[in-house]
């Protein structure tokens, strides 16, 4: 492929990702106004959210594999047609039925859609500090998405209204779609007969789907001490079992467990969990706290956030490929680790009557340095021992404990904060006060999370014993690692 067709390629599939991210949070922006208009009672416009998320965070290791038993660009071109027809069947929603399954269906698209980019991205660009740059590009758009689409939410619900959220992807979908068959390399996977494990596949979706609707369900709703809770955490859990079981004794896996042998993979994303349910919680801890606290509107709210949008990006796409290739991802990571936990932990002091110049601010400032310097980095050490047999499976994976640490950091993290603030309530404190202490609650257990990240980034991973900026050396590492 030629060199701009690749860059060109790249920013077709960074839009395809940027359209799965925006989604998410420009759905929960506009959760008020479908309420109205469709008549969902409190408890049943959560499957707004929760039919997607179970979809997505359920299929993305299936069909990061797919991409690589079959076509990594067929996975990608067929789950952004199922997004894209089911974006236009959310937007042709008239009743709460027909809206929730469009939004299942949409989550089948998302997962199939953003499972396989990474695995593009690494096979696309080979050179390291050509796969550096485009990872930072990459990680920018995952990480930066969710704040932009606070913006196009509240201004396309604003201004027009709620269906206009759904109805934006398909102009988008089908340019992207057409764009995405001239630029993109046709591949060929390994073959259906190399992994075409299909109790594995049900072992691995079934055990995701349940784990992530154990988390955004009964444990939001009754408690994660709840009987409910718990015997459907532990059936995720058998799953899981039953499906490593499985995977260790099939003569073709559907995921080689060969892949978590590497210190620095595993390392990398036991660390995106932990740092994605820290900052997505935050986030919307953060915006609650803009909304319920400080007053501010819907489109304030994205605007609020902007800033923090601005220095990812120009860090991710600008900076950390200089940094990952001359000091390796290791060393850029671990400092943005640690601006992220001072942000955090500085969201602790913002008062009822905060100021956004000087109390919110300075922290949105820290968080968008950490994340600028951390995630290229991550996505990087979390790619760096993928073969080009299983790079979609990589992807699928770094997508998959993204997800999954996001759904049970917002989970606990919401929780924890509402407890508190009925606790402050019932004795008699004021609600913008007892909001307020609830918020402080949920940003300290962040900041611990972001610790933890830390901890796990010192300890785990590995010192380069290579040139850093090498990563078909590091691809080259052994299992024997771990011993």
């Amino acid at each position: 492929m030629r060199t701009e067709n690749r860059w060109l390629a790249l920013v077709v599939l960074c839009v395809g990702m940027l359209m799965i991210v925006l989604d998410v949070t420009v759905v929960n922006v506009a959760l008020p106004s479908i309420q109205s208009d469709l008549h969902f009672s409190q408890s049943s416009l959560a499957w707004v959210v929760n039919a997607y998320l179970i979809a997505f965070g359920g299929l993305l290791l299936l069909a990061g594999r797919l991409g690589d038993l079959r076509s990594r660009r067929c996975v990608f071109l067929a789950g952004l047609a199922i997004f894209t027809v089911a974006s236009l069947l959310c937007g042709l929603s008239s009743s709460q039925g027909m809206l929730v399954v469009a939004r299942f269906v949409q989550g089948v698209g998302g997962a199939m859609t953003s499972a396989v980019i990474l695995g593009m991205i690494v096979t696309m660009f080979p050179e390291p500090g050509e796969q550096a740059k485009a990872i930072g590009v990459y990680a920018f758009v995952a990480s930066a998405g969710g704040s932009i689409g606070l913006l196009v939410g509240g201004t396309l619900t604003q201004a027009i209204d709620w269906h206009w959220i759904f109805f934006v992807n398909v102009p988008i979908g089908i340019a992207t779609a057409f764009l995405a068959r001239r630029l993109l390399r046709p591949d060929q996977g390994i073959g259906l007969d190399k992994g075409a494990d299909i109790a594995g596949a049900v072992l691995i979706t079934g055990a995701l789907m349940l784990g992530v609707y154990t988390i955004v369900k009964p444990a939001a709703e009754y408690g994660w001490g709840a009987g409910r809770t718990l015997a459907l955490g532990a059936a995720s859990l058998v799953l899981l079992a039953a499906f490593v079981a499985r995977e260790a004794r099939a003569r073709n896996p559907l995921i080689p467990l060969r892949i978590f042998c590497s210190r620095n993979v595993s390392g990398a994303n036991m660390i995106q969990a932990l740092t994605v349910a820290g900052m997505f919680g935050m986030f919307f801890i953060g915006s609650l706290y803009l909304r319920r606290v400080l007053g501010y509107g819907a489109l304030e709210v994205g605007l609020a956030f902007m800033p923090t949008t601005l220095i990812m990006g120009m860090l991710s796409v600008r900076y950390s490929e200089r940094l990952i290739t001359r000091y390796g991802a290791r060393t850029t990571l671990i400092p943005g680790l640690v601006l992220m936990a001072a942000g955090l932990l500085l969201f602790t002091r913002t008062p009822i009557r905060g100021s956004y110049v000087t109390d919110v601010l300075p922290t949105l400032v820290l968080l968008g340095i950490g994340v600028g310097l951390s995630f290229a980095a991550l996505m990087t050490l979390a790619m760096s021992g993928a073969t080009a047999s299983d790079a979609g499976l990589a992807s699928g994976l770094v997508n998959t404990t993204a997800q999954v640490g996001g759904a049970l950091g917002l989970a606990v993290l919401n929780t924890l904060a509402a407890t508190r603030t009925h606790g402050l309530l019932v004795h008699g404190a004021g609600t913008a006060s007892a909001l307020t202490a609830g918020y402080h609650r949920a940003y300290l257990i962040a900041a611990v999370l972001m610790m933890a990240a830390i901890a796990v980034a010192v300890l785990a991973l590995k010192r380069p014993a290579v040139r850093a900026s090498d990563p078909k050396a590091a691809a080259a590492e052994p299992c024997a690692e771990m011993a």
